[in-house]
């Protein structure tokens, strides 16, 4: 059948997803290949000091990217949208959405991105004995508690964002495994929310009388390829303002980023691993036994199947970096010369690659906002250096590359070197990615490994989530590992760069430099309130 056959037919598969600056759509064929796409751009706001998007922005987005799907489609194969196969939503984990018996918003959307949970992720941690992040669910819930929020007792339901959507759009109150993971710790052998952990919380908080206990608020974890609800007619409408959609379409488990990428990469299986980086960044090794012990740089999630996974999450990626290329397009509107984005990544990107392997001596900070792996509560975007240094454009775009996935490597530090992880494939995708070889060259040289970027690396967690809802509906009897590995992937691994000597070497020596410098980092967060 030919595209324009497969989406008449209602035999497309519909993958969304809501990163941190876009909501992307992708439509997918029997083959699981794009064949069409939407995206609507938006950004998150800072409102007294917390970081969050409005629930109207939420709607409006997805409305608005749906359409641009809508658009897309008509005007490859003049034809509307009316059913699909599947669809699936996927969004940015953890977070806070907390509501009452209305489904109304109790406090505004509290994103991954605030660190304001200091207190509560350190007493739940110490409490579970297993590292709790600032950004995690759970974390959020009992900060709430701990200042005394007056809205805690009004909570009916508690939910990611990709939770909060499927919920609207099914009336079901669930979440895939992966996303639930960064709500509450999870246990792999019976594929929920670990028990131990539920009691110790509810027996923390029984004092307070509140009427709810912590299953009663929590969405129903569920697996990759179990029931996750149909389409109803009000969450047709929702979607598509048009009127062209039908209701009663199947939906998976809703996912988080992270397993999205996990699925787009080809890396659920055991000894296979993936770095997505974005506007955020964070590796995926899955591992084949427990760790040894919590450590605050580490987070444990799962796969959307349920096996464990070693999570290394950075707050900050490629934010500085577009703020930087956005200066040099302001600079070429300056002097009259045509401004192609695409191109001016290109070049930028390329140019880092003459730069020295030890970027000559300059040091770069992406922090826009906090870091928890180098205990920055909030982000001072700096660059440093000394007078003798190479300052370069090479150098200058070579430095911010590298300090994208800085922390990420000190994350990774630990597990290879501490935990002695191993890992067969790393595979890497999201815009960092999408200028060839280059990102590739830099994380290699970072992780001291070859890294894998497929043709699809550009797709990210909208094909991911895509694949997902396939699976649901064409998994026959197949394990999700195996279900990408044979069906999807077929084999394909992508292309690989190993780093030289040079690069590793080079790479050391920048992160050496940095460590140092770090003090100069908090110091300006300290300055300047």
């Amino acid at each position: 059948m030919t595209a324009k056959e497969i989406i008449q037919a209602g035999k497309a598969v519909l993958g969304i997803e809501f990163g941190s600056t876009r909501i992307k759509a992708v439509l997918i064929d029997d083959e699981n290949k794009p064949i069409a796409q939407g995206s609507h751009t938006w950004e998150n706001l800072l409102i007294d000091n917390l970081w969050t998007y409005s629930i109207d922005e939420v709607w409006s987005g997805l409305q608005s990217c749906y359409g641009s799907l809508r658009d897309d489609v008509k005007k490859q194969y003049g034809v509307e949208i009316e059913n699909l196969a599947a669809i699936g939503i996927s969004a940015m984990m953890h977070g806070y959405m907390a509501f009452n018996d209305e489904e109304k918003i109790l406090v505004p959307f509290r994103t991954w991105r605030n660190t304001n949970t200091g207190k509560a992720a350190s007493e739940l941690s110490k409490l579970f004995n297993f590292n709790i992040p600032l950004r995690w669910s759970i974390s959020h819930l009992y900060q709430c508690i701990l200042e005394g929020n007056d809205h805690v007792k009004d909570i009916k339901y508690l939910t990611t964002l990709s939770g909060y959507i499927h919920w609207q759009l099914t009336g079901c109150k669930v979440l895939g495994i992966g996303d639930a993971s960064g709500m509450l710790p999870i246990d792999s052998t019976t594929k929920d929310y670990s028990a131990s952990m539920v009691e110790k919380f509810n027996n923390l908080i029984a004092p307070k009388g509140y009427g709810w206990t912590l299953l009663d608020i929590l969405p129903k974890v569920l697996v990759a390829g179990e029931d996750a609800g149909m389409l109803t007619a009000e969450g047709a409408a929702r979607l598509d303002v048009s009127g062209h959609l039908n209701a009663g379409i199947p939906l998976c488990p809703p996912e988080g980023d992270a397993g999205t990428g996990m699925v787009a990469t080809n890396a659920v299986k055991q000894r296979t691993g993936n770095v997505s980086a974005g506007t955020s960044s964070f590796s995926m090794l899955v591992l084949e036994k427990e760790l040894s012990r919590p450590y605050e740089a580490i987070d444990m999630v799962t796969t959307p199947d349920g096996s464990p996974v070693a999570m290394v999450h950075c707050n900050n990626c490629t934010s500085d970096i577009n703020a930087w290329v956005n200066i040099f397009k302001e600079y070429q509107e300056l002097i009259g010369v045509p401004v192609d984005m695409y191109q001016i990544y290109v070049k930028l990107f390329n140019e880092a690659l003459r730069g020295d392997a030890d970027c000559g001596g300059l040091v770069s900070y992406n922090y826009i906002s906090g870091e928890p792996i180098t205990g920055l509560a909030e982000g001072r975007p700096l660059v440093v250096r000394s007078a003798n240094d190479k300052f370069s454009l090479a150098n200058f775009m070579r430095a911010n590359l590298y300090a994208a996935v800085c922390a990420l490597k000190i994350g990774n530090d630990i597990l290879i070197k501490d935990e002695h992880v191993r890992v067969d494939r790393i595979t890497g995708h999201g815009g960092y990615f999408t200028t060839p070889v280059v990102g590739q060259k830099m994380l290699a040289a970072a992780l001291n490994s070859p890294i894998s970027v497929m043709e699809t690396a550009g797709e990210g967690g909208a094909w991911g989530i895509a694949l997902l809802a396939a699976y649901l509906i064409k998994s026959e009897g197949k394990n999700l590992a195996d279900y990408l590995e044979d069906v999807v992937f077929a084999g394909n691994t992508g292309t690989e760069i190993a780093p030289t000597d040079e690069e590793v070497e080079g790479f050391n020596r920048y992160l050496d430099n940095y460590k140092a410098c770090l003090p100069i980092e908090h110091a300006a967060v300290e300055s300047k309130k």
